[in-house]
């Protein structure tokens, strides 16, 4: 009667709800429980709300706690010394005999709002007692004031509780494993699960749209969330309120589903209209303009975009009038500066009324709702070909979040400095969305290429968090001083490869360890990534939550194979040009629709560490062997670490391909390649046949090098 009577209180000051009953009894007889740990309230909570009261592990400081005492008293628990393996016995027997026993696996309570150290303990118990485990994530408790986030995290009183109950698993391990390398293996899965965990927690099947409100509700309409080299800075509030203002503008202009170019640097202004254009149901196509005037013309013509909005102080500081002209003769050009004048009192007064009630607003203004529509449209770098359109839903882009944020606590008191351009996936999921809905400050800046002043603002703001390819993190470090990274917590290296050289550099200057990950736009684009609790140098880390791969074989590589992944990440479909704006879903031969073959040539190691030998493109059959190019570019980056060089294969008469080596040092030769192979045990089928200098090797506006346009010049 009291747990009863218990249980309706705190359902109702909670707001409780719990989700997956269903697969309670799946667990059987045998069933270890395992939860993530975000406050003191936790157990009490799974003590009220799972069908039969479980029985806890308790360590010791939380035993000893007295305002704890009432409730311990109330439950079967057991105290447990996560350094003391022989103190499991107990538990083990517990779960032998049918009793539901709960397991804390971090053993604490969470101090950085992400999953932490997960002790040994539960992996024992539940291979020791042959058991199901049945994983329960618990959201909402790391707001409550029992939480140890204060100032990480807005806590209040009786903030909304959920509590997910996933479907039971067994630990699958090897066996012939035995001892440490048995109990290394299994905290190793019962960790995979609490990431599992942390991902459902996170990921709520929604709108862009919606995850800002219910970011703003979470974290308050006063919180500054967004400032940029303009001297914009705003709040939650303003923010909702400006994206309102100007989506009653597009929404005049455009119709519903429509897609809208949006071509404008990393500022305010381009977060409010990709919301904005959300907001009004439309998609938001990022158009790529570093990509010149014919890589705009066929992205505008691959989208079938009729508007395209940007900023004429753009225009004209980045020299853009030829691609703005190029433009105009396809679609409609507006001004940003030019709609100020369109914006009448009425407007104003009905986007504050939309900003008090911004989820009515949206229902009734017929937003998107329906999480799997198209959100936005993304264009491929085209460093291969013709750029194509990647087509991501709200779902994709929300799961991509809820990958990647369990893996980097960042919170209230870090700040993020975003460089890269919103148009590039990794700018737009890791520089804005990941921030903004966690609630951590951003600083949007307009040119990753300013080498000098980016140190210095990261020592004036005081950032923490950084994103950045190897290129623009390599001027950076050469051009700050030591101390201008000196409250710098992540770096984060994607979009090509991390090179020893600049990991170094980094490593031996500010004492700061680089975070490698890899993506892709078709993915949202995070893949994998290495992070402080999985990290392997040489490696981009595990593939996130939510994702399933296999390796396609490829002929002449015996160590890995093409990698194709399928998640909830991956994209809506491509849009290629010439295809009247069709959507045309990922699909293999081998697993059919919705599995994406990237390209990449990876090979996977047995705790899923992902390396990437290169893309399958890129590779030349030499003497009837497969040699990398992306190898062939890494050893003239050891002997040159200074300049650019990009390996290209070419016809031969003789051996069917040779590889080319084009480099920015002029005096480099074939001589100085093979030494360095012989040095650093290379194969000398990497060594280039022929060495041509070139004082501006083509990049692209993400760093990396444009081989399209490099192979005409060649031609």
């Amino acid at each position: 009667m009291l747990r009863g009577f218990l249980r309706l209180l705190v359902r109702v000051l909670f707001r409780v709800r719990v989700c997956g009953l269903e697969h309670v009894p799946a667990g059987g007889e045998r069933v270890l429980i395992v939860a993530n740990h975000v406050s003191l309230l936790d157990g009490a909570f799974l003590w009220l709300f799972l069908p039969a009261a479980p029985a806890f592990a308790v360590n010791r400081e939380t035993a000893a706690r007295w305002y704890l005492r009432p409730f311990l008293a109330l439950a079967r628990c057991h105290e447990m010394d996560t350094l003391n393996p022989v103190a499991l016995k107990t538990l083990v027997r517990e779960v032998r005999d049918g009793v539901p026993t709960v397991v804390f696996p971090e053993a604490r309570v969470t101090t950085t709002g992400t999953p932490m150290k997960v002790y040994e303990g539960a992996g024992l118990i539940a291979d020791k007692a042959d058991a199901m485990i049945l994983p329960i994530g618990i959201e909402g408790l790391q707001y409550s004031r029992a939480s140890a986030l204060a100032g990480l995290l807005p806590r209040r009183w009786l903030p909304r509780v959920t509590l997910r109950i996933l479907a039971p698993r067994r630990l699958e391990l090897p066996g012939d494993l035995r001892g440490a390398a048995r109990r290394e293996a299994a905290t190793e899965a019962v960790f995979d699960i609490l990431r599992d965990v942390a991902f459902h927690n996170a990921f709520n099947r929604d709108t862009l749209f919606a995850a800002l409100v219910r970011a703003m509700r979470v974290h308050g309409r006063r919180h500054v969330i967004l400032e940029d080299a303009n001297g914009a800075r705003l709040a939650f509030g303003a923010l909702v309120t400006r994206t309102f203002v100007l989506g009653a503008l597009i929404a005049r202009m455009t119709a519903r589903d429509e897609r809208v170019g949006v071509m404008l640097p990393s500022t305010a202004a381009a977060a409010v209209t990709l919301f904005a254009c959300m907001a009004r149901g439309r998609q938001a196509a990022m158009l790529n303009f570093t990509a010149g005037v014919r890589g705009l013309v066929t992205a505008i013509e691959t989208a079938g975009i009729k508007l395209v909005l940007t900023s004429r102080a753009f225009v004209e500081a980045g020299g853009l009038e030829a691609e703005v002209a190029a433009l105009a003769e396809q679609a409609e050009v507006v001004y940003l500066e030019d709609l100020r004048d369109r914006i009448g009192l009425a407007t104003k007064l009905g986007a504050l009324a939309c900003a008090r009630l911004p989820g009515l607003a949206h229902r009734l203004l017929g937003g998107v709702r329906d999480a799997d529509a198209a959100a936005v449209v993304l264009f491929t770098s085209g460093s291969e070909g013709i750029p194509k359109g990647v087509v991501l839903s709200h779902a994709n882009l929300l799961a991509n979040y809820a990958q990647v944020h369990m893996l980097i606590d960042i919170t209230h008191r870090d700040r993020v400095l975003n460089v890269l351009p919103t148009f590039h996936a990794f700018g737009l999921l890791g520089g804005l969305l990941l921030p903004m809905f966690k609630g951590t400050p951003t600083y949007q800046y307009p040119s990753p290429l300013h080498y000098r002043l980016i140190p210095e603002l990261c020592y004036e703001l005081g950032v923490t968090c950084l994103f950045g390819t190897t290129t623009f993190l390599r001027g950076y470090a050469r051009n700050a001083h030591t101390y201008d990274f000196h409250r710098m917590r992540f770096v984060i290296a994607g979009a090509e490869k991390l090179t020893d050289e600049v990991r170094q550099l980094w490593a031996d200057k500010f004492g700061i360890r680089i975070f490698e990950g890899y993506g892709a736009t078709e993915a949202s684009p995070v893949l994998a990534v290495n992070y402080p609790l999985a990290h392997r140098r040489g490696t981009v880390g595990r593939l996130v939550a939510g994702m399933e791969r296999y390796l396609e074989p490829v002929a002449g590589i015996e160590d890995g194979g093409e990698l194709v992944v399928s998640g909830p990440n991956v994209m809506l479909g491509y849009l290629f040009h010439g295809n009247d704006g069709k959507v045309v879903p990922p699909w293999t031969r081998a697993r059919g629709a919705g599995w994406y073959a990237t390209g990449d040539i990876c090979a996977v190691d047995a705790r899923g560490f992902v390396t990437i030998k290169g893309r399958a493109k890129r590779f030349a059959k030499i003497g009837g062997e497969m040699v990398s190019l992306a190898v062939v570019e890494e050893l003239a980056q050891t002997l040159w670490p200074d300049d650019v060089h990009a390996a290209i294969a070419v016809a031969d008469a003789r051996k069917g391909e040779q590889i080319l080596l084009v480099t920015s040092v002029r005096e480099a030769t074939r001589a100085d390649l093979v030494a360095a192979a012989r040095a650093a045990h290379v194969s000398e089928l990497a060594v280039p046949r022929r060495v041509e200098w070139m004082e501006d090797v083509p990049l692209l506006g993400s760093g990396k090098i444009d081989y399209a346009r490099l192979r005409e010049t060649i031609e």
